[in-house]
């Protein structure tokens, strides 16, 4: 029995008892056949990250196979910036390996995610999907290797405050309900994401909670299983999409600001990276980080000035990146350590038999677990701009992995394991390392430097990182964090108008 088609909960891998990577054209017209679909939506994200929709209604099955095969024109310009209304019509073509069943509609819907295609029937460059696609080509054909990612979803939900069950301020990190209020949301919203495709590791309850106005504010997590760094930023985005439906029908909202006030945990996205060959982790040798592995976080160590260019691109993603607290401000990285930038968690690598020592019953298992390895940059935050993020992260490992003094890099920017970077006693420490950017003008600053990172092998268009350099520069931030500080009701206005951003 092949239990990962068995235990699948995708409604469509059931169906087809394959799996998403092997689903043809014929395959969707077969099930919207004989489940009786009525509907198609096609799915894809314009400049800002946010899943956009074309709905369609299936009138016969040739209709619906000329709806998959050729795809839809869109109007370019409405949905990125820099495309000029004079030639602003793009097509989408669905992906089929994309395709799910839609957890919201009335009526049998079949959803799918969808590539922007150009006049002339190429893909279209500054699309950010593609951008990512290209990333990881370069990456596999450079390096030999493919990346693999999962990321983390911190939100906050947002309702009229109860008064029954009130929590300690700041003190949620995996409550239980009912002092977590809103668990089933959460678990409602895992069910949904894994029946569309998405591969959740756990869901839990995180530190932010408090009160304020009449309403409370309580912080969650979603986090994810590492997938193929394309796959992993397609699960994402329609992960986000479901989890604000199901909080529209919960009559809550749900936001993934990276700060929503002073003093209060932000929400970051933080991103796990793991690399394969033929299937296998190389992130271990005997039982240590290899050389592959830390090669690749001195890569996230020489763009990590110009990371949150794509990782951190609003002045509120700055209000969260601040010394003294969880989210790191310092270029480093560390063994098990949130305060550092990048971080490696612990990683099963030696045969400790430990279910073994607290289940007398069970025999050991003879093996370790060094697949579940790891390392995390911290840095990201719901904002982001999900497959531009990937992207970028993808061309900084890369460069890492071929820079010929990345293990001088690594060893000079690692700190030792329960260094508190943020800790007084260390502030000498700190002070020798590069710092974060403290706003977006400087983020764009910083992008220009490591243009060439970023545009090498043609992954981004010099035009992509001059739009983007405008972008951040546009927000004319540099001394807002310091005034925002001090004026907390600005904040909150700030965080307002752009609660439902990412």
């Amino acid at each position: 029995m092949n239990t990962q088609i068995s235990m699948n909960p995708n409604p469509l891998v059931q169906f087809l008892q394959k799996m998403p990577s092997e689903f043809t054209r014929e395959d969707l017209i077969r099930f919207c056949r004989e489940k009786g679909v009525r509907f198609l939506n096609f799915h894809y994200c314009g400049w800002g990250g946010r899943l956009k929709t074309l709905g369609f209604v299936i009138q016969s099955e040739e209709h619906l196979r000329t709806i998959l095969e050729a795809g839809e024109r869109v109007d370019g310009s409405s949905l990125f910036p820099f495309v000029q209304a004079g030639r602003s019509d793009l097509y989408v073509v669905p992906r089929y390996k994309t395709a799910f069943v839609n957890p919201f509609a009335e009526l049998p819907t079949l959803d799918i995610l969808c590539a922007f295609m150009d006049r002339d029937g190429e893909p279209f460059e500054s699309s950010p999907q593609h951008i990512l696609h290209k990333a990881h080509k370069v990456f596999q054909q450079k390096t030999g290797l493919v990346m693999e990612a999962m990321g983390e979803l911190e939100y906050y939900v947002i309702a009229p405050e109860e008064q029954l069950f009130k929590v300690a301020d700041q003190r949620g990190y995996h409550e239980s309900a009912p002092f977590n209020k809103f668990t089933q949301l959460r678990v409602e919203a895992m069910r949904m994401i894994s029946e569309c495709g998405g591969q959740i590791k756990y869901g839990h309850s995180e530190v932010g909670n408090f009160t304020d106005g009449g309403k409370i504010y309580e912080q969650n997590e979603i986090e994810f299983l590492p997938t193929n760094i394309e796959d992993a930023a397609d699960q994402l985005v329609i992960a986000k999409w479901i989890m604000r439906q199901l909080a529209y029908k919960y009559g809550v909202d749900l936001t993934f600001a990276p700060k929503i006030t002073v003093g209060k945990a932000g929400s970051g996205m933080h991103v796990h990276c793991r690399f394969t060959k033929d299937g296998k982790s190389v992130m271990l040798k005997d039982g240590e980080l290899a050389d592959e592995a830390r090669k690749a976080i001195a890569g996230f160590m020489m763009a990590g000035t110009s990371l949150p260019a794509f990782g951190n691109p609003h002045p509120l993603s700055f209000m969260r990146l601040v010394p003294h607290q969880e989210a790191p401000t310092s270029l480093c990285w560390s063994f098990s350590n949130r305060s550092a930038l990048v971080r490696v968690p612990l990683g099963w690598t030696k045969k400790m038999e430990m279910a073994a020592r607290v289940n007398p019953l069970e025999a050991p298992v003879g093996h370790s677990f060094g697949m579940k390895q790891t390392f995390e940059w911290r840095a990201s935050d719901g904002f982001a701009d999900t497959y531009m993020l990937m992207a970028a992260l993808c061309c900084a490992a890369r460069y890492g992995l071929e820079h010929p003094d990345a293990l001088a890099v690594a060893e000079r920017t690692y700190v030792g394991l329960g260094v508190n970077i943020h800790d007084a006693s260390n502030e000498a420490l700190a002070g020798a390392l590069e710092q974060l950017p403290a706003s977006c003008e400087e983020a764009a600053v910083e992008l220009e430097k490591d243009r060439a990172i970023y545009t090498a092998e043609g992954v981004f268009s010099d035009s992509i990182i001059d739009y983007t350099i405008r972008y951040l520069d546009a927000f004319h931030d540099a001394n807002l964090r310091r005034h925002l500080l001090d004026h907390p009701s600005e904040l909150m206005q700030l965080v307002d108008e752009n609660i439902n951003n990412g």
